[in-house]
């Protein structure tokens, strides 16, 4: 393992993301002249696709034979859930915060490979207060000695540490590899930072941990190969949840597995399955140890472009989850699926409406219902949301708009909501890049 970690950080420094030349698209350099792109449109996070019908939205600059691009998403937002079970806990039931995120990519040809680096950050360690985002129902990783629930937990500083490596075997074939100390394995679809129908949501899927909570992971290697429809690739990572020292990297052995098969038949269509073992994953109540996860995972994604500027995107997921839950006094095998799809439409590039349906069971313990011991519950949350885009500034786009949420739970935990559907409300302002801006 120790020979397995040197060579994690040797490639994190020494190589980086590439992609098809097939797949390049074409910027002006700053005398004006084309160059080929070497960031596709099918990329997402990690090494996870999307479809090639994806506007692209950053900051491109020409350095040499280095291109950069900058690309962020800040929410600055007001928060309001009722609930008892907020004042129960010892929270108020509305919060003012952030979330965020901002990331760099550096990108270069060498020979007939292609290699750079990626880092992203986050400064929710500091801009969301009371162990996270208010969002009922939520739930995952610890704060304060406890588990998290009813809240979105804060992203660490270091959401992505991380370089890949592209290099064609053939004339239509690609090899992959992709190593960091903080990464994405390939595991679900995009994570719901990068995906294009959560783009304009400041509010996090309560399905997330059934579906794409590995889209930070402290330590991996991913290697694949790929074509222009298919891509088949393997990782190896440390699933280990981060603690709650959000400025530190969560290093650990990487003895979790995971493969994911890639498929996208048109340039509107994507399709990924998936599934992984993750070793130690979960974190339990002290002082238990953390538990083991088998998940397995299936998505597709629909992206249509519009005239004037629209766009159209649509996924679909259902994730499983299946181990041994822990409770005070013993523990229980349990296998909880989740099923949700979420879309956005944007007119003129202008006025966005957006929306997602979740349903999914949860382990009680999970939602710190512990009267309930062993029984699982099925829970589900709807939302829909508005986003105006007021302007643009240098490639920086700021939009004013507000969600509303519809948490709805069992007639026996209606108590503990002040009601079978509990509602919440976000007013929020978001200011990231716009459509591919070059400087």
């Amino acid at each position: 393992m120790r020979s397995l970690f040197r060579f994690l950080v040797l490639t994190t420094f020494l190589t980086v993301p590439a992609i098809s030349a097939a797949q390049t698209e074409h910027q002006h350099d700053m005398t004006g002249h084309k160059v080929a792109s070497l960031f596709s449109t099918r990329e997402a996070s990690g090494t996870a696709w999307q479809p090639d019908e994806t506007p692209v939205e950053g900051i491109h600059k020409v350095a040499g034979p280095w291109q950069v691009m900058f690309h962020g998403n800040v929410f600055g937002e007001f928060i309001y859930e009722p609930g008892e079970i907020h004042r129960t806990g010892g929270f108020s039931t509305h919060q003012l915060g952030s979330t965020n995120w901002g990331m760099v990519m550096a990108r270069r040809p060498l020979g007939r490979a292609t290699f750079g680096l990626r880092g992203m950050l986050s400064l929710e360690p500091w801009t969301l207060r009371d162990c996270g985002a208010l969002n009922l129902l939520a739930t995952g990783e610890i704060c304060e000695g406890d588990t998290i629930h009813d809240r979105q937990h804060p992203h660490d500083l270091f959401m992505e540490l991380a370089a890949h490596y592209d290099r064609p075997l053939t004339q239509s074939v690609h090899l992959q590899i992709y190593s960091g100390l903080a990464g994405e394995p390939a595991l679900g679809p995009p994570g719901f930072p990068h995906r294009l129908s959560a783009l304009d949501n400041p509010v996090a899927p309560i399905a997330h941990h059934w579906i794409d909570s590995t889209h930070i992971t402290y330590g991996l290697v991913t290697a694949g190969v790929y074509n222009a429809r298919w891509k088949g690739e393997v990782s190896i990572f440390n699933a280990r949840e981060p603690d709650d020292r959000r400025a530190a990297l969560d290093l650990g052995p990487l003895d979790s597995i995971a493969g994911r098969v890639s498929f996208s038949p048109t340039r509107r269509l994507t399709f990924q399955v998936s599934a992984g073992h993750l070793n130690d994953a979960e974190t339990e109540f002290a002082p238990q140890p953390n538990t083991d996860i088998t998940r397995v995972t299936a998505s597709a994604m629909y992206h249509r472009q519009l005239a004037d500027g629209g766009v159209w995107a649509t996924t679909a997921v259902v994730g499983v989850n299946s181990g041994t839950e822990v409770i005070p006094d013993g523990s229980f095998d349990a296998t909880t699926p989740a099923f949700m799809i979420e879309s956005k439409a944007t007119i003129k590039n202008r006025d966005t409406w957006f929306g997602r349906i979740e349903i999914m069971d949860k382990p009680a313990h999970d939602l710190h219902v512990h009267e309930f011991a062993a029984s699982i519950f099925t829970v589900g949350k709807l939302q829909a949301g508005y986003v105006r885009r007021v302007g643009a500034w240098k490639g920086i786009a700021t939009g004013i708009g507000g969600t509303a949420t519809a948490a709805v739970v069992p007639s026996i935990l209606a108590p503990r909501y002040e009601g079978r559907i509990a509602p919440g409300v976000t007013v929020f302002v978001n200011v990231r890049p716009a459509r591919t801006h070059v400087m």
